[in-house]
């Protein structure tokens, strides 16, 4: 099997990922922040750990910052509902994940507005035009960083600049980029970030974070345990407990805590690196096939480890089972959950067969990919 299907979640994970797994499930146990027992300790020790190898990932202050979650939808909505109130207007892009879209669509009935800054053909959206649709109402900015579509990374610098400048929120998407970009959440003025565990960050599925500005305190959106002021039955005020309530999926931490000390080991820059290397090696391929419609950004500097494409004419989705089925390459292919933004590039209703290398892909996968994908546009021509 060749696995170019990353942007959906990694694969393979590294070796230490699966031991702490294992490690956690065979040899510790315990309920963090419930049970004063070794077990439980050492639980509630790796739980802050976590915090802390996830806070030096995103240069982050405080790893008390941290919210854990079940993933990025889970934190999208987190911080979305979170803030929001009836009356509040919010910018967003064409370019967002159904995670984005639909609880905004959801909140219209709450009286909750929001508008739509259409990007180009290329997927990339101009800061201007967010600035342009700033309300006297508006209440925060959301922006992906790159497009789960075409890789397209988003001007979300200067989106930041202009969150500050207009003393509005700004809540960031790292989905795509969280673990295969470097970033901080200090240089993007950012005042929520969400990423999922299971995808660059090369940890378990079921995890995920949602970064929480310095004394910003946000609705959550569930209440219970905690572990912390159980005399009280109103929900702990002090973060991130607040938004954390019900047993944590503590083994699939321990995977992520592994998968991000592999990063900071490794180098976001390095695999940054590997990564463009494989996505210009996919580009350059899929450009000199016959039929072949590459979408996003020409530019490659400018681009994740996403590239899209349509095979002429051909139904992606029997293309993609071909690849699948005879050549044992595993893509992702349709509309992404995100319809608006294959709407932006010419490619809805159909969608696009997507590529997305990762840390782990090798130059001699992408050939063999690239030949695949000559072989079956001759095939059905």
């Amino acid at each position: 099997m060749i696995y170019l299907d990353n942007a959906a979640t990694s694969f393979p994970k590294p070796p230490e990922v699966i031991q702490a797994v294992v490690n956690q499930l065979e040899q510790i146990g315990g309920n963090a922040g419930r049970s004063a027992h070794q077990g439980g300790l050492a639980s509630s020790r790796l739980i802050y750990e976590t915090r802390c190898c996830i806070s030096e990932l995103i240069h982050c202050p405080d790893p008390l910052q941290i919210a854990f979650t079940l993933n990025a939808t889970e934190a999208l909505n987190l911080a979305i509902h979170g803030v929001l109130n009836p009356g509040d207007h919010v910018i967003t892009t064409s370019m967002e994940h159904n995670s984005v879209l639909r609880p905004l669509k959801t909140l219209e009935a709450s009286g909750i507005s929001h508008t739509i800054v259409w990007g180009d053909e290329t997927g990339d959206v101009k800061a201007d035009d967010i600035k342009n649709a700033i309300r006297p109402n508006t209440r925060m900015i959301i922006a992906t960083h790159c497009s789960n579509v075409t890789g397209t990374l988003l001007p979300i610098e200067e989106m930041g600049k202009m969150a500050k400048e207009h003393h509005l929120l700004f809540l960031v998407d790292a989905s795509q980029s969280c673990g295969s970009i470097p970033l901080s959440v200090e240089a993007l003025q950012a005042d929520f970030l969400a990423a999922p565990g299971h995808k660059a960050l090369l940890g378990p599925q079921g995890t995920g974070f949602l970064y929480i500005g310095k004394d910003l305190k946000i609705k959550t959106l569930k209440q219970g345990g905690t572990g912390s002021r159980s005399e009280d039955l109103l929900q702990p005020e002090v973060a991130p407990d607040r938004y954390e309530s019900g047993t944590q999926n503590i083994h699939g931490l321990a995977g992520l805590k592994a998968g991000v000390d592999h990063l900071l080991k490794t180098g976001v820059t390095e695999i940054q690196r590997h990564e463009k290397e494989q996505v210009n090696r996919l580009m350059e391929g899929l450009s000199v096939i016959k039929g072949i419609t590459l979408y996003g950004s020409p530019k490659k500097k400018e681009r994740g480890s996403v590239v899209s494409f349509r095979p002429g004419n051909l139904d992606v989705n029997q293309f993609n089972y071909t690849l699948d089925s005879l050549h044992g390459i595993s893509a992702r292919s349709g509309l992404h959950c995100a319809p608006l933004a294959h709407q932006t590039i010419g490619t809805f209703p159909e969608g696009t067969l997507r590529f997305s290398p990762g840390w782990h892909t090798t130059a001699d996968e992408i050939e063999a990919a690239l030949t695949a994908v000559s072989q079956v546009m001759k095939q059905f021509s």
